[in-house]
């Protein structure tokens, strides 16, 4: 009978000790996105890393900045392997503004943008994050004054949903 009741008692505690932790992660992702434009997205993006159940919001904002570095690095990469095969002299100018933007928003917008939520200084984050924002839309505009169809228009607003998602997110430490 002893150790019934001892065994419940772990039970209890067990319970009780582990899932307001959970819930908790799991509130204060809902409660930060849905203070996003984008919050399907942004849910998606924090829960599937396991890093945001343990984050507070300032590592949330991490969490989505990695994202859309990592997001911006592959889009680069596509950008560039369409330059190889562009032969359309108006696509490959277009391209080359998008070569310029990407390599912006990759080594100088998030990278800024992230040791700025770091050193707890929101403001720049939210500057960062919205040039990085900027960036994307010079690229996929690049296409638009050439009157062609972009060919990264997906991968272009992947990028900048994301930037978006992290700039609402680190305006909600200012």
């Amino acid at each position: 009978m002893a150790k019934i009741i001892s065994l419940l008692a772990l039970q209890a505690v067990f319970c009780f000790t582990f899932f307001p932790l959970s819930y908790s992660a799991d509130s204060l992702i809902e409660t930060t996105c849905k203070q996003t434009p984008f919050v399907d997205l942004c849910v998606l993006t924090l829960e599937s890393n396991p890093q945001s159940s343990t984050s507070g919001v300032p590592g949330l904002a991490r969490i989505v900045a990695d994202s859309a570095n990592a997001k911006a690095n592959a889009t680069l990469n596509h950008i560039l392997t369409l330059l190889k095969t562009a032969t359309d002299p108006e696509l490959k100018k277009a391209l080359d503004v998008c070569v310029v933007s990407y390599n912006t928003i990759i080594e100088g917008d998030i990278p800024v943008a992230i040791e700025a939520i770091e050193k707890n200084n929101p403001k720049f984050a939210v500057e960062y994050a919205d040039d990085a924002g900027n960036e994307v839309q010079t690229c996929e505009d690049s296409f638009a004054r050439n009157t062609l169809d972009s060919p990264i228009s997906d991968r272009n607003k992947a990028v900048h949903d994301l930037c978006v998602i992290f700039e609402s997110i680190a305006s909600l430490l200012l």
